[in-house]
């Protein structure tokens, strides 16, 4: 792999292999971080979530935790005394 130049800066091409493995296309934000002497790690930012999609995620959330109810015996009582004894 060699470095190319990009205006005043240096680019590195990524192979399309690699790009397709790791979800990477045009306009990504990356960040870049030096690691040792001559070494660097690269990581794709992630995108901040829409206020859309988080609503959806919690909208979700609920229905699944809603799916997880059962009923209690007619007859039970709560003691919490009983979740301290082991």
């Amino acid at each position: 792999m060699k470095i190319g130049k990009s205006g005043k800066g240096l680019a590195i091409r990524i192979p399309a292999a690699i790009a397709k493995k790791l979800n990477l296309n045009p306009g990504d934000e990356m960040q870049i971080t030096v690691t040792g002497r001559q070494k660097f790690e690269v990581c794709k930012l992630e995108k901040p979530e829409s206020d859309a999609d988080r609503m959806k995620k919690r909208l979700e959330a609920i229905e699944q935790i809603r799916s997880m109810r059962f009923a209690l015996p007619a007859d039970y009582v709560f003691n919490r005394n009983e979740i301290y004894k082991l």
